[in-house]
């Protein structure tokens, strides 16, 4: 039977609060724990973090402190969430490990919402970028060979595929291109605006995560890495965000983010194969529902329409961590010597993207292609993973 978030009851916010003892939750063990376990981890994170953004964004704009206090009271509530599901990650990963875990769910998620996308124009959006995050994998991967004498294919498991994609040093776009015509509010598919909020907060709590850690290493390529790689995401938050119609109200916003979680708490709770994991997506997924209640409240309080108007009547299937080697092998084989121009995408370089590209190198190689040379000369040969049959979507 379909799931209808809106016809659900939810932990009442009185009963939502927790003490530090149930905050402390236990982290996974990065030796054993199912690599989708930890992308899953990763992901709400992102989804949490783009959930208190967005309320203190709203906070900002709203004269009514009534409204502000319930805005800050929920808020709080998706801060200790936001903690919960971050602190899951092992305090024993370094931080390549954990960034070559964050480019695994950029590829896999990605995929598979370019997978499921009804909209053409949305659909070659996500696959466009996915490209560019599969080459990231492969330069981190490198990376984490040369400094840390280990292999990314531990961490990726058999799931995911390490080899290069669309060059690193191409992503560098005169900013004017990184911006897409967003979708219609008043006609595009409930699904397709789930989709889009789910890669933009994905695709932020990636650049925000590499804007904090980068400095934190010794290495000069790992700094130089990072700071390259960190401005690209910055191209990934403009390029996925424009896809959002900005004519929506702050309370439809609201409503969409609200429902959005709901959707990928359900979607982990169905698909979680960790016991310990699974239960906090169930705790928080009905913590989901009483917030998702009260923006409805909001919604049609402030705009006077009724959330079925805009949201779909049942959740759609549930979102799904897979392996995608096949599909991404067959991007790779008729897109990767995409670009964008405007609002399109075209195969050549053109003048903005020429000027972007002399301005940005200055002369010299940049790191993305300087960490494969110099794991070449400590390793003998650059580092892939590659799996003999990629027989997966």
């Amino acid at each position: 039977m379909a799931f209808d978030p809106l016809q659900e009851r939810g932990i009442p916010l009185d009963e939502q609060m927790r003490d530090w003892r149930e905050l402390n939750v236990t982290p996974i063990d990065p030796d054993h724990a199912d690599p989708y376990t930890r992308c899953r981890i990763i992901t709400m994170n992102g989804i949490e973090t783009e959930a208190i953004l967005f309320s203190h964004q709203l906070a900002r704009h709203c004269p009514d402190t009534e409204l502000r206090r319930q805005l800050a009271r929920v808020r709080y509530l998706e801060a200790q969430q936001q903690r919960v599901v971050n602190w899951l990650l092992p305090g024993v990963a370094s931080v390549l490990e954990t960034t070559i875990a964050y480019e695994q769910v950029a590829v896999d998620l990605t995929s598979w919402v370019a997978r499921m996308e009804p909209d053409p124009y949305l659909r070659q959006a996500y696959q466009f970028g996915v490209l560019e995050d599969f080459d990231h994998l492969y330069r981190y991967a490198n990376l984490y060979e040369m400094i840390e004498h280990r292999k990314a294919e531990k961490i990726v498991d058999n799931l995911t595929e390490v080899m290069p994609g669309r060059p690193t040093y191409l992503h560098h776009r005169d900013p004017m291109d990184n911006v897409r015509e967003p979708y219609d509010r008043t006609r595009t598919e409930p699904l397709s605006r789930l989709h889009a909020l789910t890669i933009m907060a994905a695709e932020q709590q990636t650049m925000n995560f590499y804007m904090n850690v980068g400095p934190m290493h010794m290495e000069p390529i790992a700094r130089q890495l990072y700071q390259e790689i960190g401005l690209i995401e910055e191209e990934h938050v403009t390029h996925y965000e424009s896809l959002v119609d900005p004519g929506e109200s702050w309370w439809e916003m609201l409503l969409n983010h609200e429902y959005n979680e709901c959707y990928l708490y359900y979607s982990f709770m169905e698909t979680e194969s960790d016991p310990k994991v699974k239960n906090i997506w169930e705790l928080h997924l009905g913590m989901e529902l009483e917030h998702l209640r009260l923006a409805a409240e909001l919604f049609k309080r402030f705009d006077g329409r009724d959330p079925d108007q805009v949201l779909a009547p049942a959740l759609p299937p549930p979102v799904t961590f897979e392996p995608n080697k096949a599909y991404v092998r067959d991007l790779l084989s008729t897109q990767i010597d995409y670009t964008t121009l405007g609002t399109g995408y075209v195969r050549e370089a053109h003048e903005r993207f020429s000027k972007m590209q002399e301005a940005i190198m200055g002369g010299e190689q940049p790191p993305s292609e300087r960490v494969i040379d110099d794991n070449r000369a400590i390793s003998g040969q650059d580092y892939r993973f590659e799996v003999e049959a990629a027989v997966s979507r």
